[in-house]
């Protein structure tokens, strides 16, 4: 555990060590997460950090999470996929139910989304997000405009225009969310091509995951505001 300083560049965070032989020293850990994580990065807020996999890389840690109002929320975006792909290993989503492979990585055209599902149910298409952002109880993304997504939205439409089956899947990994929704206010562009995904048969599905410092557990399905 650590106590968040700032951050420093887009991927580099400071963090004043709490525990263990590096008590008390500043750590730079790195974190994948590009957004603004707007309302997380406060001075003093508990940090969650994990150690790197690969002992040669120049950041030591990783930023997993961060304490808000004594609720630790997951800011790793690399966890939706993995918890995507150990829900389809375990049965934890219905949704997957069906489908006996799963191809990490999937090229479609000239991108690549999540994942790629087939089996008896036929083929499936998934991009996977992380939501950090509660406002008035409603869950949001995304928290930065984000054109990388808007991207994504297009291309989830034109493959549902050709008849398969397209999910999204949000991870929100906080669990003070009642419903999930577009953040319209922060990306107005994104919002609109949300729901005209939705119309064209694209699925939404916003799930909670709990956070701590022994590991993140898979929730409840939330429901979609509806414009």
């Amino acid at each position: 555990m650590a106590s968040f300083i700032r951050r420093i560049k887009r991927f580099t965070v400071d963090a004043e060590a709490l525990t263990g032989s590096d008590a008390g020293e500043v750590l730079k850990a790195h974190t994948n997460n590009t957004g603004s994580m707007l309302g997380l990065l406060r001075p003093g807020a508990t940090a969650l950090l994990s150690p790197a996999a690969n002992p040669d890389r120049k950041l030591k840690y990783t930023l997993e999470g961060l304490d808000l109002a004594g609720t630790m929320v997951g800011v790793n975006t690399l966890t939706p996929n993995r918890m995507l792909y150990r829900a389809w290993e375990t049965g934890a989503i219905p949704e997957l139910d069906g489908y006996d492979h799963f191809r990490k990585e999937a090229k479609v055209g000239q991108s690549r989304l999540d994942a790629f599902l087939s089996g008896e149910r036929g083929d499936l298409w998934v991009e996977c997000k992380n939501v950090t952002m509660v406002e008035d109880c409603v869950a949001c993304f995304p928290d930065a405009v984000t054109e990388r997504g808007q991207k994504h939205l297009r291309e989830l439409m034109a493959l549902a225009e050709t008849g398969a089956r397209v999910a999204l899947f949000f991870l929100i990994q906080r669990p003070d969310g009642d419903c999930f929704g577009p953040a319209d206010v922060v990306d107005p562009v994104y919002a609109e091509l949300f729901y005209e995904a939705m119309d064209k048969g694209v699925e939404a599905w916003p799930y909670v995951a709990h956070v701590d410092e022994y590991g993140i557990t898979l929730g409840r399905r939330l429901s979609v505001v509806m414009p």
